[in-house]
């Protein structure tokens, strides 16, 4: 049997996994804590890791009993064939919420691509994601002169680039320069 992320309605994930251990199958939903503020009061919630996914573990001759179940959308598949999530991947997500350090989601970003850095002094600059040991750098090129500058960034202070909006604002339209 191998492990697969099931992708399920909004909001939907906890109902997904008990489902699933119902029809008798092993799953997997990350929780994390979350503190939300009301008008009234703050509370603490259970979020999933997630959002929209489950893991089951299953073969996959079981993939109709698994999708015939209420709110799953889909298996996530490449090509059309369900694609198993890497055992290694899982045991290292299963150590950090079970390790008691804090976690939470966080945007997918790689070496390479393209960033925002959204906050602090430097609030609005766009460059290239650069790794060097543990740090994290953001890398501004100087087009014109064929030169660059790193700078080293703390890693929460960094989101992958949005797409282009029109300048709204003055300096909005200046390279280099965006908003969050």
């Amino acid at each position: 049997m191998r492990w697969y992320a099931l992708t399920v309605k909004n909001q939907h994930e906890k109902a997904v996994a008990e489902q699933l251990r119902v029809k008798g199958l092993e799953t997997y939903l990350p929780l994390y804590r979350s503190r939300r503020r009301w008008s009234d009061r703050v509370k603490t919630i259970d979020l999933p890791l997630f959002s929209q996914y489950v893991f089951s573990q299953f073969h996959l001759e079981e993939r109709v009993r698994v999708l015939q179940t209420a709110s799953v959308l889909s298996i996530v598949s490449f090509a059309g064939v369900p694609c198993p999530v890497e055992a290694s991947q899982l045991e290292a997500l299963r150590a950090i919420v079970g390790s008691g350090l804090p976690y939470s989601p966080w945007p997918f970003l790689r070496a390479g691509q393209r960033v925002q850095i959204c906050g602090g002094p430097l609030k609005g600059v766009e460059g290239i994601l650069a790794r060097e040991k543990s740090e994290c750098r953001v890398v501004v090129n100087l087009e014109l002169l064929q030169r660059a500058v790193a700078v080293e960034v703390e890693r929460d202070l960094v989101r992958p680039c949005a797409q282009h909006r029109p300048a709204t604002t003055a300096g909005a339209g200046r390279p280099g320069f965006a908003h969050c």
